[in-house]
This record gives structure tokens, sequence and C-alpha cells, in this order.
């Protein structure tokens, strides 16, 4: 099991951990600690409990249940035996470690002025295992890059844990390093990283491979991020997550007459359901994006629905994951 997640891990749990299945272990997306409630992965699709002997169960009277000394201890661990060092991690609600993990803290709000100042009686984490698929998005590519090497502005499309954030990741990857041997030069990238997802910087490190050319903005709103980029790196290609304010439609239509491209996500199950949302609408309807791609977990995490063009006519078809 990935050394980064054993190490924030307190003794009683990582010893169940590693009684898993090697697949399993090699495999889960998430574990779910919660406590005095049964310990939980998210592996499969499917949502499994874990009993002391590391056996995968969905009955949750034979799960291992975690004590308020283990929960106390994660904290420990992830905070480095310092919980002021988390403050602003806390008033967000996770935290990046190192492999670009990233866990989702919840507990008790600490309020002021009517914006979370902080969390405590913190009870709930949930570790999301960073996984990389280097590669992924070369099939893609030819239907990104028209004229040889104009990039085309993209809205990735799916459900929660359909491999949107991987697909991004790997695209700005791709571009980023380019493939002289094909004749297309890489590309200058800006990620606005608002969740420390796609690059999962640690201390302004990366965590993934986004490239060599690549630029993070990491922790910063997107709107405010894009902007910022577009100033000071010159990008040609923005790179953002789950857009879907008003203020991340003003900015990407800014970044657009600033001759920048974007290449977003957003959820939802199909385009017509994206459509229902103002914000994300105004931008389909007034074609600023050229192409979409719609992911589900049909086939597989990742499996590609269609690839659609500014008018929304399909112009790929293959059911078929890309794991």
């Amino acid at each position: 099991m990935n050394k980064e997640i054993l190490a924030i891990l307190p003794i009683s749990i990582r010893q169940i951990m590693q009684k898993l299945n090697e697949i399993v272990q090699k495999d889960m997306e998430e574990i779910r600690i919660r406590e005095k409630r049964p310990l939980e992965i998210v592996y499969n699709n499917q949502h499994l409990f874990i009993s002391e002997a590391g056996k995968l169960t969905t009955n949750d009277q034979e799960a291992y249940i975690p004590t308020k000394e283990d929960t106390y201890k994660i904290l420990n661990l992830i905070s480095n035996h310092s919980i002021y060092r988390l403050e602003e991690e806390l008033k967000r609600g996770y935290i990046t470690i190192q492999g670009g993990h990233r866990i989702g803290i919840v507990g008790k709000a600490i309020m002021e002025n009517g914006m979370v100042k902080s969390l405590k009686d913190i009870s709930s984490f949930n570790i999301r295992i960073a996984k990389q698929k280097i590669g992924i998005a070369k099939p893609i590519l030819p239907f990104l890059l028209v004229d040889g090497n104009i990039i085309q502005n993209t809205l990735i499309i799916s459900p929660p844990m359909c491999g949107k954030t991987t697909l991004l990741r790997d695209i700005a990857r791709e571009l980023s390093r380019g493939n002289p041997q094909l004749g297309k030069s890489g590309k200058k990238v800006g990620i606005v990283d608002e969740r420390s997802e796609i690059a999962g910087c640690v201390e302004g490190v990366p965590q993934n491979d986004v490239g060599p050319r690549t630029d993070i903005l990491d922790a910063c709103p997107k709107a405010e991020g894009m902007m910022m980029m577009i100033r000071s790196m010159s990008p040609d290609v923005l790179i953002v997550d789950e857009i879907g304010r008003q203020e991340d439609t003003l900015a990407i239509t800014e970044a657009r007459n600033s001759g920048v491209s974007v290449i977003a996500t957003a959820h939802g199950l199909n385009i017509e359901e994206v459509m229902k949302r103002p914000t994300i609408s105004s931008l389909i309807q007034q074609e600023i994006f050229t192409r979409f791609i719609l992911l589900s977990r049909k086939k597989g995490v990742g499996t590609i629905e269609g690839i659609f063009d500014g008018q929304l006519r399909q112009i790929y078809f293959k059911e078929k994951s890309y794991v």
C-alpha cells in the first residue's frame, strides 16, 4: 500500500489496511474514517466496510470501529503534531499530503463574521488516494488540437468519481511536454488548482507529473487565479477544475478574449444536465467551448461516452474506459 497513506494512519488502522488483498490495496480510491462508525473504503465502484481482520464486508456490524484515539492520532500525524500549521487547510476542509493525496476533514465549524474560521471536534476523514494515469490523454489529443497545434477550449463533463480530474491532469502534462516526433511543440500551461487536487502541491511543489512547462497557482479561487495567471505567466492554456460560478464564466470569457485557451471540468451526467446551469449554459450557447468530453463509469472509471464539437455534434464515440 502507498507509503504516504500508511504514514498518516494510526497503527491500529494501518495494520488492518495492510491485511487487505494486494489488488484491493492497489486499486482502492478512498479510505473513510469516522469516529465510532465503521471503517470504510471505496473500491471497484463499491462502498465496503473492513473488519479488524482485513476482510471486506457489506455488514457494518462486522467492521472495525475507529476510536477517538484513532482520529486524534490521524490529526496529529497529518499536522506533524502541530494543529496550528493546518489553520488554512482546516478552513477549506481538506489538506494535501506528500504524493498528492487529499484528505477531507469535517467536524464542528468555528464561525467568524459569517465565514468558517476553522474546525474543531474533528471526527471524520476522507482520504482520496491520488492516482496518476500517465498517457491516458494521448488518444483524445487529436480532437483537442486543430490546424496542427491550436488548442480547443474544452469542457470535460462527468458525475463525481468518474476520472475527470485524472484526465485533466494528463491533458496538462501532454500539452506541456509536447511531442517533437509528431511536430507538436510543448505549450506553456497554467494550472489554477483551487482544491490542490490537479497538481497536488505540497509546499509549492507539485506531487503529480503535470509537465515541464507548467506553472501552478495553488489553493487560489479559479476566477481570480485565471486572471493572475494571464497577467503574470502568459500561458498558452489554462487548466481549471469544476467550474460553475458566475465569476468563473466571466474569467473564462476574458481568457478567450485574451487569446488563452481554457480546458476545464464540470459536474454533470450529460451535456443536457450541464445546460440547466445558467452560468455554464451561457458559455455553451456562446460557443466559448469548442470541444466537450463526456465521461462516465459505464465500463470503468474514465469511460469516454463521446466527444462533441462546439455545436454539440458528436465527433467521436468509443465506449471504452481509459484506465
